[in-house]
């Protein structure tokens, strides 16, 4: 227990002082927790064989984090994302496959040891990329989108491979019987414990069939037994169950996949996928948000702790030159597909560079390939080095990206609109210091909102306090017929743009006569443009505002609350009567200055506002006398 708790206080305190370093530095907390397991492992030694044990257990933080990004994620925004996945992802798998085989071949390599090189090496490292793109706010561009799209093709791609390099060995295995069934393969060590497999000893086509099964179970208990059971572990009313049945969900989904020999990575992605539309979702992401960090962490030091760098300095030419190439050639290849699927300017750049490391997927393929002798023991470990050394090389392939973005100009980031999956009687256009407060009054009233911005910050500020909201210019009418414009009750428009809120107040008074708009104006102007443009109720940004503060001077000047409160009222209602006079004679084409009949009705107006409320004052003077 002594010797656990040490060396757990290591690991700790190794990220807890190299990771804000590297944050400080501006060099992301992947390379702190990289450079924190190679102090702690190869420096001074002050861990040891364990590291390797651990990193299977940090491996959930990859599942963990897919979990996530599933729940980010529809069937239906899936769905769409098809032609990256089949066309990117498929053509960087076969092609990095390809051409890193006949590299090796080049190199004096047989085809069968040589085309198992090139499956491990057209592996990316999920765990990094997507934690490094999540922390520079950069998964949502296009590039973004695109890495992840490839990222999850690789590990889609993992379960064929593992299927095919048994196939490559120079010695028969277990994986497929004489009689057609398929066994898991035995570890050579004859004492080792096994894991549990819910296909061993089935035709193909049942464990086809077991395989669909388990998917088929995962699906359903996502859309009908989710409610249910949250609805039961609520009548405990204890935080800690929310926690406990969150991680129950991905390790029981991770047991099920890695029984029917799937990776559990892609289980409880498609569960996170399914629980998409859950109003469970916000809990689910708070409870295992914490965990899949740490265990990240965890992982990333056991990866820098693992690092041989004895084997480095026995050949460092060979092995720093094997890298190199290794991140040349991927580069090589992203690049190509950048520009085959239009990818521009920097995220053409986040593309190449992001993608163009091995993965920690190569690990277990590398062993695998050891253990069925596809692979030989020198060179499995050189593998495992270069494999380690482009994943250490990744934090630095960022930070050149970072430096090309700048050398490219002020180039807006362009992000992609959300795909919009949800629909309500109120539709909200820009959640701003205005909206928001709209928004949340509407909520807080039992009324659903879909809410629509271009500002990728505010919306996911919002995801981060538990609000909805969907990325892209509200202004676009396919975005606005998408979050419901044919059947919504009413729309808020609370764009900043004066130019923007008056054009898509056209536009939907023209798709919808029949919709009631509410509009926030600039400034008078502004009132008149939204009223010829068809807005029902139209809000100047700082008039109520400006209301209250005049009846707080009221009430210090002479006046009591009820006065000051009777004046505003007064001045309120006269005031909207006034601008409603005042929009039959405002003429866009003419300044106010040169409308001389707005100028004359506007000083009549005053006067009566004037008059009115003196009469008020004077009447409750004679009440009060």
């Amino acid at each position: 227990m002594q010797s656990f708790l040490f060396q757990a206080s290591i690991y700790l305190a190794a990220a807890v002082i190299a990771v804000p370093i590297a944050a400080r530095l501006g060099l992301g907390s992947v390379l702190g927790y990289l450079s924190a397991g190679i102090l702690i492992g190869p420096v001074f030694g002050l861990v040891g064989t364990e590291t390797m044990d651990l990193q299977h257990f940090a491996e959930f933080g990859v599942v963990m984090m897919l979990f996530l990004i599933g729940l980010e994620l529809t069937p239906q925004s899936l769905w769409d994302m098809r032609h990256r996945l089949i066309g990117m992802g498929g053509l960087q798998v076969v092609a990095t496959t390809l051409v890193v085989m006949l590299a090796a071949m080049w190199m004096g390599q047989q085809w069968s040891p040589a085309l198992a090189i090139g499956m491990i090496f057209s592996l990316s490292s999920t765990a990094i990329v997507l934690q490094t793109l999540s922390e520079k706010g950069l998964m949502q561009t296009s590039g973004g989108r695109s890495a992840f799209s490839v990222l999850l093709t690789q590990d889609i791609a993992v379960i064929p491979m593992l299927a095919i390099l048994p196939l490559l060995g120079s010695t028969p295995t277990a994986v497929l019987k004489s009689d057609g069934s398929i066994a898991r393969v035995k570890d050579l060590d004859a004492g080792k414990d096994h894991a549990i497999s819910l296909v061993e000893g089935l035709p193909a086509w049942g464990v086809t069939l077991v395989t669909l099964g388990a998917v088929a179970v995962i699906i359903l208990a996502g859309i009908y037994l989710t409610r249910p059971v949250f609805r039961y572990i609520h009548h405990a009313r204890l935080p800690e169950m929310y926690t406990a049945l969150a991680l129950l969900i991905v390790l029981g989904i991770a047991f099920v996949m890695y029984g029917v020999g799937v990776s559990p990575a892609l289980g409880t992605f498609l569960a996170g996928v399914v629980l998409a539309n859950s109003e469970f979702r916000h809990e689910l992401e708070s409870d295992i948000e914490p965990f899949k960090g740490l265990l990240l962490g965890l992982f990333f030091i056991t990866v820098g702790a693992g690092i041989n760098f004895d084997l480095l300095t026995k050949a460092p030419v060979q092995i720093l030159a094997m890298t190199a190439s290794l991140i040349l050639m991927k580069g090589l290849i992203l690049h190509g597909l950048a520009l085959l699927f239009k990818l521009k300017g920097r995220n053409r750049w986040l593309f190449t560079l992001s993608l163009a490391q091995a993965g920690e997927f190569g690990f277990v393929l590398l062993s695998f390939a050891k253990q069925t002798h596809v692979l030989t023991g020198g060179l499995s470990e050189k593998l495992l080095m270069v494999v380690a050394l482009s994943m250490l090389a990744t934090p630095l392939l960022f930070i050149l990206y970072d430096w090309l973005s700048k050398r490219l100009g002020e180039e807006t980031q362009t992000f992609e609109d959300d795909l919009i999956d949800d629909h309500g009687p109120v539709i909200i256009a820009g959640i701003g210091r205005f909206g928001q407060i709209v928004n949340r009054l509407v909520q807080s009233s039992g009324f659903k909102t879909v809410v629509l911005d271009h500002d990728m910050e505010t919306i996911q500020l919002m995801r981060k306090f538990g609000f909805k909201g969907f990325f892209g210019d509200p202004t676009r009418p396919e975005l606005l017929h998408a979050a419901g414009l044919k059947d919504a009750r009413v729309l808020v428009v609370a764009l900043d743009s004066p130019t923007a809120t008056t054009q898509l107040v056209t536009y939907a008074r023209r798709e919808r006569p029949d919709l009631h708009i509410v509009a926030r104006a600039r400034d008078r102007n502004h009132v008149f443009q939204l009223y010829k443009a068809g807005a029902d109720d139209i809000v100047r940004e700082m008039f109520d505002s400006s209301l209250r503060a005049g009846r707080y001077v009221l009430e210090n000047v002479g006046l009591s609350e009820y006065e000051a409160d009777q004046a505003e009222r007064l001045f309120y209602q006269h005031d909207r009567e006034a601008m409603l006079e005042l929009a039959q004679l405002w003429d866009p084409n003419k300044p106010a200055s040169q409308n001389n009949a707005y100028i004359q009705r506007s000083l009549e107006l005053d006067k009566e506002l004037e008059a009115a409320l003196q009469a008020q004052l004077d009447a409750r003077a004679q009440e009060e006398g």
